[in-house]
């Protein structure tokens, strides 16, 4: 794991140990997409478990007060850009906002997520394969293919066939937030992406560059996660 730096973007990712699985329920993955929106701020939020409960509407969709949401916003160490969680493992694209940003991002949101898991089914000890691992986005074009593999992950759900209703609606990855509306407002900032994308006469479309992307298949540096 290498030291970040400070403007540039970051693609973050880990698994269970032992490749065991880290979400069993929605209420997991509610858990640790509440953690990787609010915990790209400075302000230690101190009863995550209350906070949790009152994000959660009625109709089980994620609502970050709007007083919690401008406090993480003017004080933020990283920017969350793009995610997708999985059964046993996650991905993120995060920019780095101010120094050992990243760091302390990721060591907040899988303390909390690691005390919540293991509260919650009775276990004890680590849950994830180490601390997390990272990879610095270099380019443009590595960007978007990475974005790109990233919203197809689903597609392990769905015996490898493209299942356009499947991938547009799944919830725990924010490729519907790239080409429907945002649903977490500025707290995700996916528009270095999604930019390229809005001049009316360009063919391509961020959709269309998913669906036809082999980035499923670029994953030479994922083999052995």
């Amino acid at each position: 794991m290498n030291k970040q730096v400070e403007g540039e973007y970051y693609h973050i990712y880990n698994r269970g140990i032992q490749k065991q699985p880290i979400f069993t329920s929605d209420d997991d993955r509610f858990r640790f997409l509440f953690l990787i929106l609010v915990q790209q701020g400075k302000t230690i939020i101190r009863n995550l478990g209350r906070e949790f409960t009152a994000s959660i509407e009625q109709h089980r969709m994620l609502l970050i007060n709007n007083e919690l949401a401008r406090e993480i916003l003017i004080n933020r160490n990283v920017e969350l850009v793009a995610f997708c969680l999985m059964p046993n493992h996650f991905h993120l694209i995060v920019r780095e906002v101010n120094e050992g940003g990243v760091s302390k991002y990721m060591q907040r949101v899988q303390n909390a997520y690691t005390k919540y898991f293991n509260t919650k089914y009775d276990k004890s000890g680590h849950l994830f394969q180490g601390s997390y691992k990272s990879k610095h986005i270099t380019d443009d074009a590595y960007l978007l293919h990475l974005s790109a593999y990233i919203h197809k992950n689903p597609i392990e759900l769905t015996r490898g066939r493209w299942i356009e209703e499947v991938e547009e609606n799944y919830y725990w990855s924010s490729y519907q937030d790239f080409i429907k509306v945002n649903r977490f407002y500025k707290l995700l900032s996916p528009s270095i992406i999604t930019d390229r994308y809005k001049d009316k006469n360009e063919l391509m479309t961020y959709k269309k560059f998913v669906k036809t992307s082999t980035a499923k298949e670029w994953e030479r540096e994922f083999r052995d996660f």
